[in-house]
Parts: C-alpha cells; structure tokens; sequence
C-alpha cells in the first residue's frame, strides 16, 4: 500500500483529521440541548478555508439543520452523498467520564468525547475526502455531495428530510456510522404509534366506581406485550419486535383518570411490514376496547412509518465499499441492523443507503464515548477508493 496515492493521502491527512474531529468534540452540540452554530461555524470556516464552499439548510422554524458541500466532476454521471451527523447524544452522568465529554483527550490510543463515534469523526473523515476529490474534479464523473446533520439526535432528521426532499436523482448514500467489522446494508423498519386510551372521568372517592384509563392501559400494555410476532424472513435474520415505550396519564390524586396515553414502538421486517404492524396494534387495541364498552374508543394515532430494506449484495455502492475495504486490509461483512436509522427513510424514498461503515468505537451514546486513532486511515482510504471506483470516468 506504501505506493497507493489514495492510503498515502489517509496518512498524510491522519493529523489534520484527528484535529478537525477535536475541534468539533470540544463544541458541545448535543441535540434539542445545545446551540449548533459553534459547531457549524467551525466546520463552514475550514471547507471554505479549502475551497469547498458550504450552504447551510433550514428548516420551517429557520434554523439551520445541515450545512451541504456539492462537487460536481467534469463529466454528467451519478450523484453519491457522504451523510454524517453533527449533532450529538446527551452526556448523561458527567462525573462518571474519565475525561469530560468535551475534553478530546487522547488516552491509549483513544479519543475520547461525546460525538467522537457518533458522527464527528465521520465528518472530519468525509470533510477531507471532499477536499482530495476537489482537487481531481477534472477525472469524475458525476457529483459528491457532504451532507453533515445537525438535527439527528432528536429524531427528526431534520437536515436530511430538507436535503433529500429537494435533491437531484440521488445514486445512492452512505452514512459513516462507526464501526468496522459491517457494512450495513439494511435495517428493521419501523412504525411508531401514540394509543390514546379513554376512561371515565369522577371522584377517586366516589361510592360508584367508574372506568380507569389508566387501569384499561395497564390491560393494553399486556395485551401489546403477549401479541404473538411472526419469524424471520428469508435473507433478514433480525426478528420483529414490539415495545410499549412510554404510558403517561392521570394527575393528582382525587380524580379517576379519563385518559391516558401508551407509545408504542414495532420493529418491522419484511414478514411483519408497516401493514402488518399496524393492524397487530389495532387489533390488540379493539381486543380491549370490547371489554371496555362503557368507554370512548381507543384513538391510534401512528407517528411513525419507516419500511424495512436491505441492498442487495451487488449494489455498486457494497460491491465498491467491501472490495475497497479488501484491498486496505479489512474484512467487512454486509449486516442488516436491528435498529432503525435513516437509511430507512431513504429507502421509502427509493435511495438505496449503506448505514454504517466507520472508526473503530466504544461506548456509543454511553459513558466515555470513544474512537480508535489507528483506525481513521484505513476508514478514509475505503470511502474514498469507493467514490473513486463509483465516480470513474469512463
């Protein structure tokens, strides 16, 4: 590999990656908690700084939820997106970090810091890719595009949903989830449901008892739980999975509670689909419902529907990214994940999405979140072999 242009750029950047990824750990940006424009200020100022000129998305309140680099090579070809989040997880316990969650501290080989795995790793990696492809525009074909979200951890996808809505064709994407030893090409889907379930509102002190909402939710909940739930399909080996998430309702304590709310969470596969989830929820919920006639109906209101998918093996984008990843040494296998990530989204919209091939990691979203130094070249020289493959003039 000492001879191979695209590994001699991985190390020659392995400095100024492990720098940029620094920066943007000591910029908290934890989602729905934290100010992004630190963040997206640092990250705007250095692609510029470097000739890629960046443009902020907003969303419907106005606030910038991503920030887009588009290259275009000389030639018309296919559009690939470099898709990494810049927001964060919360912190949770700060005491118990061995190194605060914005220090950036480099310990055994390790930096440490919240968003250090997920993602600002990926974007530092991506962000220098975006520069070595600039810089040979003239032999592409097609479009690269450094999609950095700043509105993931919430749940919204709020950056993505603005970019994709909009887009040109799109070839394909991939996400720089960490981890090395999969690339994942797919995932369970998902459909989200609120159950607003209705009693009969009087006096806790009442002679008459009346219907309890939150009585006819505890019913729900062990219903949904017993549900039974069909087996893996062919070629998907993750099984579909139900969880009641949340239950809120009542207030004080005189009044028999008239309402209450149960969130529901269904992990699809293709032999249970967004179809068929909902109506394994309905059921359950006219089940109760029967039993209580002196009560409103319960109301489904569905949040949530993201369909499972999985890429076929010879996806240009797998094909590109295993043989890449062969070459520079690793062994990734194709996965298909348990939960949900916005390559679902994508594949409702008919994008085909790789969902995770980056840095070696611990502790994702927990205590000490942290990423393995060594491993940042050979995750840059794979993404960037693989546009180069896929972006190939011809």
């Amino acid at each position: 590999m000492t001879h191979d242009p695209v590994w001699q750029a991985a190390q020659h950047d392995h400095d100024s990656v492990i720098t940029l990824t620094r920066d943007l750990v000591r910029l908290p940006s934890r989602g729905g908690i934290d100010p992004y424009g630190p963040a997206l200020d640092h990250l705007e100022a250095w692609l510029t700084g470097r000739g890629l000129p960046a443009r902020r998305l907003k969303g419907p309140s106005g606030d910038a939820v991503a920030l887009v680099v588009e290259m275009h090579g000389a030639q018309p070809g296919p559009r690939y997106v470099l898709d990494a989040c810049l927001d964060t997880a919360p912190f949770g316990d700060e005491a118990a970090w061995t190194h605060a969650p914005t220090s950036a501290a480099s310990d055994g080989g390790w930096l440490y810091g919240r968003g250090a795995a997920d993602s600002k790793a990926a974007v530092a990696v991506f962000s220098h890719i975006g520069v070595r492809l600039a810089a040979v525009r003239d032999r592409l074909r097609g479009s690269v595009v450094l999609l950095f979200d700043v509105d993931e951890h919430t749940g919204v996808f709020g950056g993505a949903k603005m970019y994709f809505r909009d887009a040109p064709p799109v070839a394909g994407v991939m996400i720089g989830y960490p981890g090395g030893d999969h690339v994942v090409v797919g995932g369970r889907g998902v459909l989200r449901a609120r159950l607003h379930v209705h009693g009969v509102s009087s006096h806790s002190g009442g002679s008459r008892p009346t219907p309890n909402a939150i009585v006819k939710a505890a019913e729900l909940v062990q219903k949904l739980r017993d549900a039974p739930l069909p087996g893996p399909a062919q070629a998907f080996p993750p099984l579909p999975k139900l969880t009641v998430t949340a239950i809120s309702g009542g207030e004080g304590y005189s009044v028999v509670p008239d309402l209450c709310t149960v969130n529901v969470d269904v992990r699809l596969t293709p032999s249970l689909d967004d179809r068929a989830g909902e109506t394994l929820v309905r059921e359950c919920v006219r089940a109760v419902d029967r039993r209580w006639p002196d009560t409103a109906p319960t109301h489904v209101e569905i949040t949530t529907r993201w369909p499972p998918y999985a890429l076929a093996d010879t996806d240009p984008m797998v094909r590109e990214l295993v043989d890449a990843a062969t070459r520079y040494g690793l062994a990734p296998s194709p996965k298909i994940a348990g939960p949900s990530n916005i390559g679902n989204y994508l594949a409702g919209l008919g994008i085909p999405a790789t969902a995770g091939f980056g840095v070696d990691y611990e502790g994702l979203h927990a205590t000490d979140e942290r990423i393995r130094l060594a491993s940042i070249p050979a995750v840059q020289a794979v993404y960037h072999r693989t546009l180069l493959g896929l972006l190939a003039s011809r």
